[in-house]
């Protein structure tokens, strides 16, 4: 398991998310619901899917803004981009309501709030640019301290 530092740990903690064990199917079921279940860690095709509960999502307050192309170069927000331990940048993109995927990105320069992108999704695609950092800690759970 990765360690992302003891602010996200603080983050997810205030967020009050619960992480459910992983599971095979993308919708909550009641049971999942009636255990107070509000997110969970789905692989489809050996990639994790973050997905929310609507009462989840409307807590963390979830954003999020469409990649755009311009001059023919890829951009999102800047406040949607993530980095891991080793440096390499993320984002987490939206196939679909309320799931959410991390998705490698790279980052040739950042201009006017904005991340210019040498590779990453394609334009239009949604990107989080608010409750990031409650996803990442939801896909990857929060280790003690």
């Amino acid at each position: 398991m990765q360690h992302y530092g003891k602010w996200l740990v603080a983050v997810v903690l205030l967020s009050g998310v619960a992480v459910s064990g992983c599971a095979k199917s993308s919708e909550f079921n009641s049971e999942e619901a009636d255990n107070g279940a509000v997110a969970k860690v789905v692989q489809v095709n050996g990639i994790d899917h973050v997905i929310l509960t609507p009462k989840a999502f409307q807590r963390l307050g979830i954003e999020t803004a469409p990649v755009t192309r311009s001059q023919q170069r890829l951009s999102v927000p800047y406040a949607a981009v993530l980095y891991d331990e080793d440096g390499e940048a993320f984002t987490f993109t939206s196939p679909k309501r309320l799931t959410y995927v991390e998705t490698p990105i790279t980052v040739d320069h950042v201009a006017a709030g904005r991340a210019i992108l040498k590779r990453g999704p394609n334009a239009g695609t949604p990107v989080v640019t608010v409750g990031s950092a409650e996803l990442l800690g939801t896909a990857h759970g929060v280790e003690e301290q």
